[in-house]
C-alpha cells in the first residue's frame, strides 16, 4: 500500500463512522451529510491507500480484511485527539460519567466513591444507577460497571467481584415456622421473586429438585437491593450476595442460614471503551476502584 502524504483527515471520520455502524447512511445521518458524500470521502481514502475499505452489497456494507485492520486503528486515534483538545480545554479531568447497576452503586459504590473524590478533588463524579446495557457510541458515559462474563466487542473490562448468591431472611421471619434448619424449611416461607434464575441454581445444589418455584406466587422488585430492603422489612425470603449486606447481618436485620453459595457465570466488571483506556481520568478510577476492591483483579482483565 502507497500512502500520500496528504492524507485526507476529514474522510478518515467519515471512514471511522461508517465502519462503527456499519452503514453509510448512518454515517451520514451522524455527521449531517449525505450518502453520496459519504461515499465520495471513503473513495477518497480508498484511492489514496490504494486498496479497498468495503465490500458494497445490496442494502449492506462489509469492510474488507485491510478495512477491518484499519478502523479500530482510526477509532482509538480519534478519541485519542477528542481527549487531547478536552485535555488543552481543561476538561479532560472536569467530570467523570459513571454508568452503575443500582445493587453495585448503592451497596458498594456510593459508600466508598468519597475516597476517590478526595484523592482526586479535581474529577467532579456523575453516577447514573441502571441495570440498563449502554452503548458508549451512543451514550456520554465514561466508565460503566456491568453484570455479565466480561467479554463486550470493543470494550475493555476488569473483573471488580465474584458474584456468589445464597438465600438471606430476617431472623424474625424465620421463627415464624420454627427456624429454617434445611433448604426445604424455605419452601415454608413466602419466596421474592421465585422466577428468579439464582433460586432454581440454589435449590437445586442444596438438593431440593422440586420446588415448584412457578407455581408460587411473588413480587419482582427490579433489583437485588429493594429485594434485600424487602428481606429485612420480613417480606419474604431474598436470595443475595452476602457481601453486600454485611452491615445488616451485624446488626441483626438478616441471616444467612446456610453456608452454600452458588454463581450463574456472571460477575461485576468495571469497562470502558478500549480506545479510550488511557483517557486521564478514566485511568484513575481503574486504578483506584482495582486497588480498593482486590489489588490480584488487575489480572482479571480483558
Amino acid at each position: 500500500m502507497k500512502m500520500s502524504k496528504q492524507f485526507p483527515l476529514n474522510a478518515l471520520r467519515v471512514f471511522e463512522a461508517a465502519a462503527r455502524l456499519g452503514s453509510f447512511t448512518k454515517a451520514g445521518d451522524e455527521l449531517g451529510m449525505t450518502q453520496t458524500a459519504v461515499s465520495y470521502q471513503i473513495r477518497l481514502i480508498e484511492e489514496n491507500i490504494g486498496e479497498p475499505l468495503f465490500l458494497r452489497r445490496p442494502r449492506q456494507i462489509a469492510l474488507t480484511e485491510v478495512g477491518q485492520h484499519l478502523a479500530p486503528k482510526v477509532t482509538e486515534a480519534f478519541e485519542m485527539l477528542h481527549d487531547a483538545v478536552a485535555s488543552a480545554r481543561g476538561n479532560a479531568e472536569a467530570a467523570l460519567l459513571i454508568n452503575s447497576t443500582a445493587t453495585f452503586a448503592s451497596q458498594w459504590l456510593a459508600r466508598e466513591i468519597g475516597t476517590f473524590q478526595l484523592e482526586h478533588p479535581n474529577i467532579a463524579v456523575r453516577l447514573v444507577a441502571n441495570d440498563a446495557i449502554i452503548d458508549f457510541n451512543k451514550e456520554a458515559v465514561d466508565v460503566a460497571i456491568r453484570s455479565g462474563m466480561g467479554d463486550w466487542p470493543g470494550l475493555a473490562s476488569h473483573r471488580l467481584m465474584r458474584v456468589e448468591f445464597t438465600p438471606m431472611l430476617s431472623p424474625a421471619l424465620a421463627e415464624t415456622v420454627g427456624g429454617v434448619r434445611t433448604p426445604r424449611d424455605l419452601l415454608k416461607l413466602r419466596i421474592i421473586d421465585p422466577r428468579d434464575p439464582w433460586w432454581s441454581l440454589w435449590f437445586r445444589a442444596a438438593g431440593v429438585d422440586d420446588p415448584d418455584l412457578d407455581g408460587r406466587p411473588g413480587s419482582r422488585l427490579g433489583a437485588q437491593a429493594f429485594e434485600a430492603r424487602a428481606a429485612v422489612a420480613g417480606q419474604g425470603v431474598a436470595i443475595l450476595m452476602p457481601e453486600f449486606y454485611s452491615d445488616d447481618v451485624a446488626l441483626g436485620r438478616l441471616y444467612q442460614p446456610f453456608e452454600l453459595r452458588c454463581s450463574d457465570g456472571h460477575d461485576y466488571w468495571l469497562v470502558y471503551p478500549h480506545a479510550r483506556r488511557n483517557a486521564p481520568k478514566i485511568r484513575a478510577f481503574r486504578d483506584w476502584i482495582l486497588g480498593k476492591l482486590d489489588p490480584d483483579t488487575h489480572r482479571d482483565a480483558h
